[in-house]
């Protein structure tokens, strides 16, 4: 199964220790359909993709310099064919012996997490077209409710071989942390960086007759966290509406926060973003330029089409953007 892929990497990656939780995941999805199989999977270090795998080529891509850690040119060649071995015997497990009918999708989710003294918690997750399945932990695989008859078979199968679910167990326990030490250390530079975020101001779609709707974009920052807010003054905007934070190709991050507001209210509103690369400013000091008036009527009477490109910018450290 999915933890073929640790052994090796156990080696790849010895030694080191951390006091931080971090985690390791690697993410297969396998889609079955027309007698044939399509396998995607990716290898991620907290919320940092760090592998991917190359299903043309069959060969792992490492998306870091840190990430490949001191493998050899044959280690990863052993790897690559481990994983195609892996790819073979899960398709023969779910055809022949659990007798699947295409066109399903399967998902497996191997994570191993690290948590200063507490040791490492280890799980599998097994889904089927993006239902619970079947999941291993504690050197037990079990079947969810949801899994039926199947899953419960699936886990029979696996749990009468020892030997085999033993050496999940140590892979979890033993290996991965090892590979995390590696992954902290190796990526130390990259994991710890600060990058400033930049900001700029637009309007979107009008919300109705007479209203706005503001957009602060942040962007480029590193590391994740962030605190954004639509504020008047030193009065948070409770209406504010953040979105997801999502990732550039850059491996920094970009949000969006709206504001939906009456057009003649947008005065005085600004925009305020905190995060760690800032050295904590006191940003309530730069003070906000007020012309939104200007911009609402603009947009109102029909020659908005600048303004909606951008109606101002400003980059770290003045991370405040005003109207």
């Amino acid at each position: 199964m999915l933890f073929l892929l640790l052994p090796l990497l156990g080696v790849l990656f010895p030694g080191g220790d951390s006091d931080d939780p971090v985690s390791f995941h690697l993410l297969q999805t396998s889609t079955f359909n027309n007698h044939s199989w399509v396998h995607q999977g990716s290898g991620w270090f907290g919320e940092l993709q760090t592998h991917s795998w190359n299903r043309s080529s069959g060969t792992i891509i490492f998306l870091y310099p840190w990430s490949r850690g001191n493998i050899s040119n044959k280690e990863l060649m052993d790897l690559e064919r481990l994983v195609q071995l892996y790819f073979n015997e899960h398709q023969d497990f779910y055809i022949s012996q659990l007798m699947f009918k295409g066109p399903f999708d399967l998902q497996v989710a191997a994570d191993c997490e690290r948590h200063s003294g507490k040791g490492f918690l280890g799980f599998v997750q097994v889904a089927i077209q993006g239902h619970d399945f079947i999941s291993f932990q504690n050197e037990t695989w079990s079947p969810y409710p949801m899994g039926g008859r199947k899953a419960q078979k699936a886990c029979n199968l696996i749990n009468l071989n020892q030997v085999y679910t033993n050496r999940k167990h140590w892979l979890l326990s033993y290996a991965c942390p090892r590979l995390i030490s590696e992954l902290l250390d190796g990526g130390k530079a990259h994991l710890q960086r600060q990058v400033k975020p930049e900001a700029w101001l637009s309007s979107g779609p009008s919300p109705g007759p007479g209203r706005l709707l503001l957009v602060c974009h942040v962007s480029g920052f590193y590391p994740k966290p962030v605190w954004v807010m639509w504020m008047r003054g030193e009065q948070e905007q409770l209406g504010t509406q953040r979105g997801d934070i999502l990732p550039n190709a850059d491996g920094t991050w970009h949000l969006q926060a709206t504001l939906d507001v009456a057009a003649g209210e947008a005065a005085g509103l600004a925009c305020r973003v905190k995060h760690s690369s800032l050295g904590g400013q006191d940003l309530s000091a730069l003070g906000w330029i007020l012309f939104a008036v200007i911009v609402a009527l603009a947009l109102l009477t029909g020659l908005g089409f600048w303004f909606r490109k951008r109606w101002t910018h400003c980059e770290a450290p003045y991370s405040v953007c005003s109207l």
